[in-house]
C-alpha cells in the first residue's frame, strides 16, 4: 500500500515538473534576445539632503488645466472643420486657411506635449531644447509650406477631395 501512495505521489511530482517545464518552454519561446536598453540612462544626481525644503515651481496659467483645456479646444473644432468643407459643397478659401492652421496649432501643441513628457528638463536639458527648437523650426516650415500650398496651389481641401477620389 505504501508503494502505491509512494508512486502515486512521485507522478504527480513529475507531472508538475513537466507542466511547468512546458510553461517555461512556451514562455521562453517569446524571450529570445537578453533584455539590453537602447541607450544607456541619463546622468542621476542629488541635489540637497533629506531636510532641505522642496523646491515649488512658481504657478503659470498657461500650463496645467489651461493648456489641456485649449488642447482639447483645439482637437474638437478640428472635427467641424474637417467635415464641413466637404459636406457643404463649397471650397471656400478662407476655411480651408483655418482647417490649416487648426491643424499646423494641433500638431505643435501635441508635439509639444510629447516633449514635455518624455524629454525631462532637469535630467537631459540640452536634450530638452535642441527637441522644442527643432519642434518651433518643423512648425514655422510646414507653416510656411502649407501657406505657399495654399496660395499658390489648388488647396487642402480640394487635394483631399481629389485624393479621395483617385
Amino acid at each position: 500500500m505504501a508503494s502505491i501512495a509512494r508512486s502515486s505521489a512521485l507522478l504527480k511530482q513529475v507531472a508538475a515538473k513537466q507542466s511547468v517545464a512546458a510553461t517555461g518552454l512556451r514562455v521562453a519561446a517569446f524571450h529570445t534576445t537578453s533584455r539590453k536598453s537602447l541607450l544607456p540612462p541619463p546622468p542621476q544626481r542629488i541635489e540637497g539632503t533629506v531636510n532641505d525644503p522642496v523646491h515649488v515651481p512658481p504657478t503659470s496659467p498657461s500650463h496645467g488645466s489651461y493648456h489641456w483645456t485649449f488642447d482639447r479646444v483645439v482637437a474638437a473644432g478640428l472635427i467641424p472643420l474637417t467635415v464641413a468643407p466637404f459636406a457643404a459643397g463649397s471650397l471656400n478659401p478662407t476655411m480651408d486657411a483655418i482647417l490649416a492652421a487648426t491643424i499646423l496649432i494641433h500638431s505643435h501643441t501635441g508635439f509639444g506635449n510629447i516633449i514635455v513628457d518624455y524629454v525631462p528638463q532637469k535630467r537631459v536639458p540640452t536634450a530638452r531644447k535642441l527637441f522644442t527648437w527643432g519642434l518651433n523650426a518643423a512648425t514655422v516650415l510646414v507653416g510656411l509650406a502649407l501657406y505657399e500650398f495654399e496660395t499658390t496651389d489648388v488647396g487642402l481641401t480640394e487635394t483631399i477631395k481629389r485624393v479621395w477620389k483617385a
